[in-house]
C-alpha cells in the first residue's frame, strides 16, 4: 500500500460539517450570487458587502466542528504519509488533526493586503472592516483566491500530486478549474480513488465510492491492509 497518500478535497467533505456551497444552490452561496461575493470587481465595486460576507463565513466556520471524514485522514498518518490538498477555505482538516494541508483557494482566517498580496495576516475569528489596513497602508481583503484571479499555490499543489503513490479524490466533483487539473498530474501506475455521492467527472482507472466523505472514507480505510 502506498507510502505517500495525496488527498484532493472540495466542499462534500465540509458540508458535513454544516458548511453550504454554492454550488448546491444553483449558483448562490449563502443566497449570494458568487459575481456579488467572489471576484476582485465585486469588492472593487462594494467592500463592504463582499467583507461582511466573508465575516460571516468566518462566524459561520468558528461554530463548525470538523466531522468523521476530517478525523479519519488524520487517522490515516498514523499508518501512512498523507498530504491534503484542498479547495476549501475552511480550517477543519487542520483542526481535525490533519498536519499537512495546502489551501489551492486561501484560507478564511487570514487577511491580505488588497495592493501588496505577499502581506498575509493571520486574524482567526476576527471581522475584516473597512479601514482596516495592512503595514503599508492599503484595505486588508480576505486571504480568498477569487474567480478570475490566479492560484498561487497551483504549482505546488501539482509537485505533491506527481509524487503520490495513491491519489484520494474526496467532496469533489472535479469541475472547478484549474484546480480539477490536478488529477492529470498523476502518474500513470499510480492507484486512484474517488469518494463523492454524485457523478464526479471522469477519472480513467479510478476507483469510485458513490458515498457521502465520511461512509466513503470509512468503507476505503476498511479496504487497505
Amino acid at each position: 500500500m502506498p507510502a505517500h497518500i495525496v488527498v484532493l478535497s472540495g466542499a462534500g467533505i465540509s458540508a458535513e460539517s454544516g458548511l453550504s456551497t454554492f454550488r448546491d444552490n444553483g449558483g448562490l452561496w449563502e443566497q449570494h450570487s458568487v459575481y456579488d461575493v467572489a471576484t476582485p470587481e465585486a469588492f472593487e465595486r462594494n467592500p463592504e458587502l463582499v467583507l461582511r460576507f466573508y465575516n460571516e463565513r468566518r462566524r459561520q466556520l468558528q461554530e463548525a466542528r470538523p466531522n468523521p471524514a476530517h478525523r479519519l485522514l488524520a487517522e490515516l498518518e498514523n499508518r501512512y504519509r498523507v498530504t491534503v490538498v484542498t479547495q476549501n477555505v475552511d480550517n477543519l482538516h487542520e483542526r481535525g488533526g490533519s498536519s499537512s494541508v495546502l489551501h489551492l483557494h486561501g484560507e478564511l482566517t487570514k487577511a491580505r493586503s488588497s495592493r501588496y498580496p505577499e502581506l498575509v495576516y493571520d486574524i482567526g475569528y476576527r471581522d475584516i472592516r473597512l479601514g482596516d489596513c495592512c503595514e503599508r497602508g492599503a484595505q486588508l481583503r480576505p486571504h480568498i483566491v477569487w474567480f478570475g484571479e490566479e492560484v498561487p499555490m497551483l504549482a505546488r499543489a501539482a509537485e505533491l500530486v506527481r509524487s503520490a503513490d495513491h491519489l484520494l479524490i474526496v467532496g469533489t466533483s472535479l469541475q472547478v478549474y484549474p484546480a480539477a487539473g490536478l488529477v492529470h498530474e498523476v502518474g500513470c501506475e499510480v492507484p486512484v480513488t474517488v469518494v463523492d455521492p454524485g457523478e464526479p467527472a471522469s477519472v480513467s482507472r479510478a476507483q469510485v465510492i458513490r458515498k457521502p466523505a465520511s461512509e466513503g472514507l470509512a468503507e476505503w480505510i476498511r479496504s487497505l491492509p
